[in-house]
């Protein structure tokens, strides 16, 4: 099984971790941070009365 040399090693890491970076990046800037427009809340649980 041929061996590689540590260069390599050390790009495969560099390359991996700026993937992950971009990728982190990425997804923090996609969420939306903007309030949603205001809406009555309206509860869709049904309420029951328990009689232990």
């Amino acid at each position: 099984m041929p061996q590689m040399a540590p260069i390599w090693w050390t790009m495969l890491f560099i390359m991996f971790n700026t993937t992950l970076i971009i990728m982190m990046t990425m997804m923090y800037f996609q969420v939306d941070t903007q309030p949603k427009t205001k809406k009555q809340f309206t509860s869709t649980i049904k309420h029951y009365n328990w009689k232990w």
